[in-house]
């Protein structure tokens, strides 16, 4: 806690009301943002379904990305890492010109095929729109992690449907380990604000099948969500490293910044016409066919392939390692849902209980947000889902500490 949030002043009713305030407006502008965004995502992803000739437009879309960065929006291109910086006051702020940017770019990234998801958008729209009302309110609130991690919290709860995930979210994700527990209020304010402004325009989510008890003896139970966590720790950090891995062969081969996106283009065109199908592209939740694999079919036995999460994580691994906007959240689901799909078809498990901890477990250790991730597969699944979900995302992020999806220096224990 810094010297002005321990302050009296700083904890007077005026200035708790005025966080609260500024809590609601960060809520509301991520839930319009948001809004805006998923109505607009609807419409490019059913554009390209209806003419997948866009996809070779996707090196084209690279190249505008990178050019609309160098103009309007130099360092915006770190995205949530950016940030968690500004949280962290290693960084001056968060410009207004990311909230456009990153939608415009995450809109074109879907159109032309690009593997990329939904949140990273949201969330930065909200935190550059929420830090826009910081600093005009900053004689009350002068601290800017407020308005930072409402705007967090607000985009998270109203992309997902997910509130209390949201807020969790925002409050865990800054300092890994340690909670932000006196900016809870604040985030869940935000958060219920941004689902309830979605909800309120006419948004709704895609509802998943409610999980149910594992037909297993307990102790089989443990044993299985031991080894489920396992592995799904262990995707995690491939994930990550094919990440990094793409960016060092990029940078290996010493060519110019505005050539990246146009080789992983080009990668991901091929890896198309290889496979056959279009159903690794763009977000991934429903296919363009009823039989292509997606994130619903997950929870359907036989829905995926064997495989279908090793394509999903190279389409979108080499997608945001080259410059392309979106998040990786959506497409973690996706490779989360399909491998616990795979291993329970291997051994003899429930497909959907498990297809359902990989979603949320893949994702956890990723981002190291365990109890978000737990809270958020308890708000889609259902509560059958607490109990085993908090402990595959728990174990999940243990195997994968060391490595996550945020810059090495934003993960730090001592914000400075």
């Amino acid at each position: 806690m810094t010297p002005a949030e321990s302050s009296p002043s700083m904890r007077s009713p005026s200035r708790l009301l005025a966080s609260w305030g500024i809590a609601a407006l960060a809520g509301l502008g991520a839930g319009l943002a948001s809004a805006v965004f998923l109505i607009a995502l609807d419409a490019v992803t059913a554009l390209r379904w209806r003419h997948p000739w866009l996809l070779y437009l996707l090196p084209l879309a690279g190249l505008a990305m990178v050019r609309a960065y160098a103009l309007w929006g130099r360092g915006s291109e770190r995205g949530v890492s950016l940030i968690l910086d500004s949280v962290h006051r290693r960084a001056s702020g968060v410009p207004l010109s990311l909230a456009p940017l990153v939608l415009g770019a995450t809109l074109l990234s879907h159109l032309c095929g690009g593997s990329v998801g939904r949140e990273g958008t949201a969330v930065q729209m909200g935190a550059s729109l929420a830090h826009a009302w910081g600093r005009r309110f900053s004689a009350w609130v002068p601290d800017p992690s407020v308005a930072l991690l409402a705007g967090m919290a607000g985009g998270f709860g109203a992309v997902f449907g997910t509130p209390w995930a949201g807020a969790l979210y925002a409050i865990e994700v800054p300092v890994l380990g340690r909670f932000q527990w006196h900016r809870a209020l604040t985030c869940l304010i935000a958060s219920w604000t941004g689902h309830a402004t979605c909800l309120a325009l006419g948004v709704h989510h895609k509802a998943y099948p409610a999980a149910r008890a594992i037909p297993m003896s307990f102790w089989a139970a443990i044993g299985a969500c031991v080894v489920a966590a396992v592995v799904f720790g262990g995707v995690a950090r491939l994930f990550v490293a094919c990440l990094q891995g793409w960016a060092r062969v990029w940078a290996g081969l010493t060519v110019p910044r505005w050539a990246f996106p146009v080789m992983a283009a080009a990668m991901v065109i091929a890896w198309t016409f290889a496979l056959g199908t279009d159903a690794y592209q763009g977000i991934g939740v429903t296919g363009r066919l009823p039989t292509d694999p997606s994130l619903v079919r997950s929870f359907e036995p036989g829905g995926v392939g064997a495989w279908s999460w090793l394509w999903k994580l190279l389409f979108t691994t080499v997608t945001l390692a080259g410059g392309f906007k979106g998040g990786e959240v959506t497409p973690l689901f996706f490779i989360g849902a399909a491998l616990g799909q795979a291993l329970a078809v291997v051994a003899g498990w429930p497909v959907p209980e498990f297809a359902a901890m990989g979603f949320v477990a893949v994702f956890a250790a990723a981002s190291h947000t365990p109890w978000a991730c737990a809270v958020l597969g308890w708000e889609l699944f259902g509560e059958h889902m607490i109990l085993p979900g908090l402990l595959v995302c728990l174990l999940a992020h243990l195997v994968a500490t060391g490595t996550g999806l945020y810059d090495p220096r934003t993960q730090s224990h001592h914000p400075a």
